[in-house]
């Protein structure tokens, strides 16, 4: 038995919890997607050569938004 180091609760095994271990890896990404999407969108340059992703992200959020109104 184990602390897990991320949510210090006991451990059944000599590892961390899957599932602390997959929600770390999830909030690592979303941190890293964070950091990179202003560098692609680059909104005041030109918006036509937006990446294909951001267009559709910036689709979908529209829609959201359109869709709460």
């Amino acid at each position: 038995m184990k602390i897990c180091s991320i949510c210090h609760k006991i451990s059944g095994s000599d590892k961390d919890h899957l599932d602390c271990l997959q929600r770390r890896q999830v909030e690592l990404e979303d941190a890293d997607f964070k950091s990179k999407i202003t560098e692609q969108l680059e909104l005041s340059k030109n918006s036509q050569d937006l990446d294909v992703g951001v267009k559709a992200i910036l689709e979908y959020l529209g829609k959201e938004k359109n869709k709460d109104k």
